[in-house]
């Protein structure tokens, strides 16, 4: 499609949806967190952040201190103050601390036996503890960022023919509950959400996110959407869904774009945008009740093939060498329909029969073990 159409699909978009849809805009709703839009968040290791990890360490250095005063204070008759040559509380903090650090001013110095005998043993192992402490947080908090960008590349560069999701709602959600039930693996979806609490929830579930509004080409370049080879919009509102469309078909001309919208009246602009397939939740959703009110098996049937991975599944398949020259209803599963070329052909339809190599087979069949072949086989 030519820029002069995109633009004005844009416009005739954004005039239909701003009468029909009041409201604020999902992909709008979070103002306050503009500043990490765009940001590339993978899933959580157990690591604790950065600070949480330094006032742990800094609280382990201040009870050696303590017990290194505790010791010092106890045995303060082997010790030697070169001012008043008594050593009292302030004096042990003192010691201990000059010890710890190994400034050691020599003012305070033990000259027991007992007290030479207790640094020895005790303070010493307690002055390398100390900084053992001191330099692994240090270490530890200077090469986090580090590892989280080797980590960042690392996944830039081994990720190909992923699936995008665009709003990870109710929706976005349960089409990734689909694709991982049909076996696509957590590291080859990522998601793109304008919350960061909800990409922080996509990260505790091992899913990398993108937070920041997915109408921006910006945002979806770090989703490494032009190499994906499936995205799946579904925002809040159906205006969000034609631009994050039109921007993602200019990124990406190869992929598959599935787009969910609210209105069916709305579907055709999802097509003219660029979309391959348009789902109305609120049509489908009406279909279904008025379905199961005639016939509530029938509801229940439909409902167990549109949830992947138990029951009755709907997938699709190529067809095998076995069945090239057959008809449809000589194949073992039960064919509903044949996808030829860019024509859907019913089981009945008589240019279905005999099935060709090149065909792909629309099938009903029981899932097994929870698991199902690939559709994109």
């Amino acid at each position: 499609m030519g820029h002069l159409d995109a633009v004005d699909t844009v416009r005739r978009a954004r005039r239909v949806f701003h009468v029909k849809l009041p409201g604020q805009d999902a992909m709008a709703r979070h103002a306050d967190e503009h500043l990490v839009t765009g940001r590339v968040k993978l899933p959580r290791r157990i690591i604790e952040r950065p600070l949480r990890q330094v006032s742990k360490r800094l609280l382990m250095a201040l009870m050696v201190l303590a017990i290194t005063v505790l010791i010092v204070y106890t045995d303060r008759v082997g010790y030697h103050d070169n001012s008043d040559e008594t050593v009292d509380l302030l004096d042990a903090v003192y010691y201990a601390t000059v010890t710890l650090s190994t400034t050691g001013y020599g003012d305070i110095v033990p000259y027991s036996d007992g007290a030479r005998l207790t640094n020895v043993l005790l303070i010493t192992p307690l002055r390398v503890l100390f900084l053992i402490i001191l330099v692994g947080t240090t270490l530890e908090v200077l090469t986090e960022r580090t590892r989280e960008e080797w980590r960042l590349n690392r996944w830039r560069s081994n990720l190909r023919d992923h699936t995008v999701i665009v709003g990870f709602g109710t929706k976005g959600r349960s089409a990734m509950q689909t694709l991982c039930a049909t076996g696509l693996n957590k590291d080859q979806i990522v998601i793109v959400d304008p919350s960061a609490k909800v990409i922080d929830a996509a990260n505790a579930e091992g899913f990398v996110g993108v937070v920041g509004d997915a109408t921006r080409s910006d945002v979806l370049i770090r989703a490494e959407l032009q190499r994906a080879r499936q995205i799946v919009i579904a925002p809040q509102r159906d205006d969000t869904a034609v631009l994050v469309t039109l921007t993602a078909r200019q990124l990406n001309r190869g992929a598959k774009i599935v787009a969910a919208v609210r209105e069916e009246e709305n579907a055709p602009l999802l097509r003219q945008s660029g979309a391959d397939a348009v789902i109305t939740s609120s049509g489908a959703a009406g279909r279904l009740l008025g379905l199961s009110v005639l016939s509530p098996s029938a509801g229940t049937v439909m409902e167990d093939l549109i949830q992947q991975g138990s029951g009755l599944d709907l997938i699709e398949r190529p067809v095998i060498k076995a069945e090239v020259g057959r008809s449809v209803r000589e194949t073992e599963d039960l064919v509903v329909s044949v996808l030829r070329g860019h024509r859907l052909l019913g089981y009945d339809d008589p240019a279905a029969s005999p099935l060709q190599l090149t065909d792909r087979l629309i099938t009903i069949v029981r899932a097994e073990n929870g698991s199902l072949p690939n559709s994109s086989e």
